[in-house]
């Protein structure tokens, strides 16, 4: 729902805890007409000086993790230690490329006919970014930090629940960096696209379908991770004890309000009665609760009508023909949902073509790997997708077929600095992390010399 203002509540008690009115495009230009200016001079510093920049601000930001960490539990729901998680995973993601910026943006040398030739990589200048509500501190650097050290600017819209956590973030981030949060109205997005070089966006995909038409407009490079239905394949071999508790934790963790999430379990119908009984049993322990107390492991839905939709889905699966193996009931507190599994799901049900935001797994039955494999590619999105099996050979063979931006075998989904993120398909394009993250905002400039 569109709204003028920025709204935070204390999501598990469900009050208000924070309100801000958006900005007016007026403030916007002139936020814009300033971040300009300081990108200029923060451009022509030399990497030394923007890392070093860099590396204060992670110094900052550790020394008020355990505040801001509490700060995205209350307003985002998530359990403390996967808040504790998300800010920890941040500041290791400032240093790493701290570390590696100086020698990935140097200029590199090519033998041509010329007397001198280089490959420079230099900013586009000033990056906006519209994030979502989900991991407020990692999304929003997960895209700037590897912006920052090519020496761009970037100008931050956060989600309009997360406000509070993006004062305090960018209140850590200070003067030093070219780097702000725009509490813009989803009304003046289009002409912050058309004012800014480049646009970084995370969240579903039918806006980023819009957002990228307009970067389109505008001939605006873009990159967008549009979220996924990742695949947790478990084939005849597997260690299922592992798969099991693997599956419950990818699927739940986070109240499975993650992109990354495994959201389409697929087992070969040989094993999998004894997949489900493992699997159910640990998901029969997940404890509801208050997200700051240590007892609790399955935290809050975010959105207001989350639950109402969880229901939804697990109501059009039952009357597909799947059967209900756990919760599946609406309870009375509004941003709570009881893990939820379905097991035996048609392609048919909405669970298997849109993405389940939530506490709900579907567990698919597959006649052999490669039909496992089929169900797997029944999905409009392509973001992740895990192999758990003790051939690892061969695992990496069905690896190759998978339409996804990366395949784990024997663990679930996940984000390593060291290694891309994103997909194909309605999951995106582009990529963040690793070297490649860090050369998607940059102008890979030739230069030749007689």
């Amino acid at each position: 729902m569109m709204t003028n203002y920025f709204i935070s509540k204390d999501i598990f008690h469900n009050r208000e805890i924070y309100r801000r009115a958006c900005d007016s495009w007026q403030t916007t230009e002139k936020q814009i007409a300033h971040l300009r200016q300081k990108q200029a001079d923060f451009a022509v510093a030399n990497i030394t000086q923007r890392t070093k920049a860099l590396s204060a601000f992670a110094e900052r930001l550790s020394q008020n993790a355990e505040r801001i960490a509490n700060a995205i539990c209350q307003e985002v729901g998530r359990c403390l230690p996967e808040c504790r998680a998300e800010v920890d995973k941040s500041i290791a993601l400032i240093r790493y490329y701290t570390h590696l910026a100086p020698e990935l943006l140097a200029r590199k040398t090519v033998a041509t006919t010329a007397s001198l030739s280089q490959i420079a990589f230099e900013p586009l200048g000033l990056v906006l970014a519209v994030m979502p509500w989900n991991y407020p501190v990692w999304q929003i650097l997960r895209f700037a930090v590897p912006a920052l050290c090519a020496g761009n600017a970037c100008l931050v819209k956060p989600a309009p629940t997360v406000g509070r956590v993006s004062e305090m973030l960018f209140d850590i981030v200070g003067d030093d960096l070219p780097f702000q949060a725009a509490f813009l109205s989803h009304n003046d997005i289009e002409q912050a696209i058309e004012n800014t070089d480049a646009l970084a966006f995370t969240g579903s995909a039918n806006t980023g379908r819009h957002l990228a038409q307009i970067a389109g407009k505008y001939l605006k490079k873009c990159v967008l991770e549009l979220g996924g239905s990742n695949a947790f394949i478990v084939l005849q071999d597997a260690d299922i004890a592992a798969a099991a508790r693997d599956a419950c934790h990818s699927r739940f963790r986070d109240a499975g309000q993650s992109c990354n999430a495994a959201k389409r379990i697929i087992v070969v119908s040989e094993i999998a009665d004894d997949f489900m009984a493992e699997f159910l049993r640990h998901c029969e322990k997940l404890q509801s609760g208050d997200p700051m107390q240590p007892e609790t492991t399955l935290a809050c839905l975010h959105l207001d009508n989350a639950a109402q939709n969880m229901q939804a889905l697990v109501d059009d699966a039952v009357a597909c023909g799947a059967k209900l193996r756990l919760g599946g009931r609406l309870p009375q507190t509004p941003h709570a949902y009881p893990a939820t599994v379905l097991d035996c799901v048609p392609l048919s049900a909405r669970v298997a073509n849109e993405e389940v935001f939530g506490t709900v797994a579907a567990v698919f039955r597959a006649e052999n790997a490669e039909n496992a494999i089929q169900i797997a590619n029944h999905s409009p999105f392509g973001l992740g997708a895990c192999i758990y099996s003790a051939d690892t050979n061969a695992a990496w063979r069905l690896g190759q077929k998978l339409n996804v931006g990366s395949v784990f075998i024997n663990r679930h989904t996940s984000s390593d600095l060291r290694l891309p993120f994103g997909g194909v398909k309605s999951s995106g394009f582009g990529r963040e992390l690793s070297e490649f993250g860090l050369y998607e905002f940059v102008n890979i400039k030739s230069y030749w010399q007689k």
